[in-house]
């Protein structure tokens, strides 16, 4: 972000309560957090439920911000302070649309390809992939860790410069309408719809309703030179094709797909498509090593300018766990190939792309057993991936999987719970550990699929759950950690590995 403090007033419609002494400074960050001001940021004050960021803006200005953004009057002193300092003080009515304010205003400025990305699962992994392939050739601004909502997506847009070659955005959603508000100021050039799972459907009801609100991403495509990236996999693509008017809008769609069939489907859909339309990345030969790592041949087709008819093949083998990765191998591979990076160059960035803190984190237990960190969030779909790639590392010892609820499933919690209960049943657990009080139904699916009632363990707190594994666990075995974030289980594995 390169605005000066006039520029910020006028695109937020500011009333400066302290002029700054120099209104053509130039702002290069925004921060809502005082402790991370960086000299020349703009300080944002938010309100909040456990902190109201306003009580923090002395600490901001003496930090070197250039101003504050505030919503409510400040005390003389922290006036006097500002004036002192030579920097502004402009009062909005709402602090985090002036964010959003600020972000639209930018984005004019931004010059290069605006990728979008949501998802029920794996957003934040395929967000990764996609930012470190095309870091391979561009320069890059992504969304930092999933910083997805309100007030991250517009970070995000701020942090780019007006020459950074690919912008790559993550966007969550929780309800209807929320991802057209991102794209009204985000404005993206391509948008990747990574998959339609049941997260969020407490808020949205039904999958039908969660693919509608997913699709609002490709309905803000630009028209004529938009492209949609598509799990050709997800059985709700085609109605989001449909609901967002892709072909007779002249967006294009280009198909991803890393499941078992992906071969039979590509197949299926050559005559389907003309050839110089159908741009299609799949994999095929699977095979995860005795650490859950996939490999797979990775295949493209419709990238190269007057062979739309040629296939380009590349052998690929990821860092990260679990076969669900190689579904979103394949997506960064298409934006790759969309942004022109050769096949061999997405392969390799790919291949060197690692997990994030608290996903598939494989950690070192203090007593000589292994720790599987997943626990920073999780849907059904998360939890059964996580289970299966547990299932397929090669564990000398027992596998023990701690379990937590999932949230924001509202009506459907008792039969998402138990599913994954039954599911845990099926994949080789020595010992089941439920957390929390919805965890109780996947203790009760594991049961009547008959997992040993002896081999499972009802907790319900951190300390619990501690004070039953450290005695247990012996060299060799192996933990999985996994639930919502709001369940704190980050903190077993950090028990564990301290």
């Amino acid at each position: 972000m390169r605005m000066n403090l006039k520029q910020i007033a006028q695109c937020t419609g500011a009333q400066a309560v302290v002029e700054p002494i120099d209104p053509r400074a130039i702002a290069c960050g925004v921060t809502w957090d005082s402790r991370d001001v960086a000299a020349g940021d703009v300080y944002v004050a938010l309100p909040g439920e456990r902190a109201d960021g306003h009580d923090f803006v002395a600490s901001a200005l003496r930090q070197g911000a250039l101003g504050a953004l505030v919503m409510q009057p400040l005390d003389d002193g922290v006036l006097s302070l500002a004036r002192e300092l030579g920097a502004a003080v402009l009062e909005v009515p709402d602090t985090a649309h002036a964010v959003e304010d600020m972000a639209a205003q930018w984005r004019q400025h931004l010059t290069g390809k605006v990728v979008a990305i949501t998802g029920s699962t794996g957003k934040t992994t395929t967000k990764n992939l996609v930012r470190d392939v095309a870091a391979s050739c561009f320069t890059v601004c992504a969304t930092q860790g999933n910083q997805n909502n309100e007030l991250g997506v517009p970070k995000t847009v701020l942090r780019a410069e007006a020459d950074t070659q690919t912008v790559v955005v993550e966007m969550g959603m929780r309800g209807s309408g929320q991802i057209t508000a991102l794209c009204d100021y985000v404005r993206p050039d391509w948008g990747v719809v990574v998959n339609v799972g049941e997260a969020h459907i407490e808020l949205l009801g039904s999958r039908e309703n969660i693919a509608r609100a997913k699709a609002e991403l490709l309905c803000a495509l630009p028209e004529g030179s938009g492209k949609a990236f598509v799990n050709a996999d997800d059985d709700f693509a085609d109605l989001m094709a449909t609901v967002s008017n892709l072909h007779a809008r002249s967006v294009e769609e280009v198909f991803f797909d890393g499941s078992p069939s992906a071969t039979d489907r590509h197949l299926s859909c050559l005559d389907a498509h003309p050839a110089d339309r159908d741009h299609r990345v799949w994999a095929t030969d699977v095979a995860l090593d005795d650490q859950g790592r996939p490999s797979f041949l990775l295949h493209c087709r419709g990238f190269l300018e007057g062979e739309p008819w040629v296939e380009e093949t590349c052998p690929c083998a990821l860092a990260l766990r679990g076969a669900h990765n190689v579904s979103n191998a394949c997506a960064a591979a298409a934006v790759g190939r969309a942004l022109g990076i050769p096949l061999e160059v997405c392969v390799e960035a790919l291949s060197r792309s690692l997990p994030e803190a608290g996903r598939q984190e494989v950690l070192e237990g203090r007593g000589g057993f292994t720790v599987i960190n997943d626990a920073y969030n999780a849907n059904p779909e998360s939890m059964r991936a996580s289970l299966s790639t547990f299932a397929s590392m090669d564990v000398a010892g027992r596998r023990m999987a701690v379990l937590g609820d999932m949230g924001e499933l509202g009506d459907f919690a008792e039969a998402c719970h138990r599913g994954v209960g039954r599911f845990a049943a099926s994949q080789g657990i020595d010992c089941l550990v439920c957390v929390g009080p919805l965890s109780a139904f996947i203790a009760e699916g594991a049961l009547a699929a008959g997992f040993p009632e002896q081999d499972l363990v009802r907790c319900d707190t951190v300390a619990d759950v501690l004070a039953y594994l450290e005695p247990l666990l012996e060299p060799g075995d192996a933990v999985l950690v996994k639930a919502s974030h709001s369940m704190g289980l980050n903190r077993v594995a950090e028990g564990l590995v301290a």
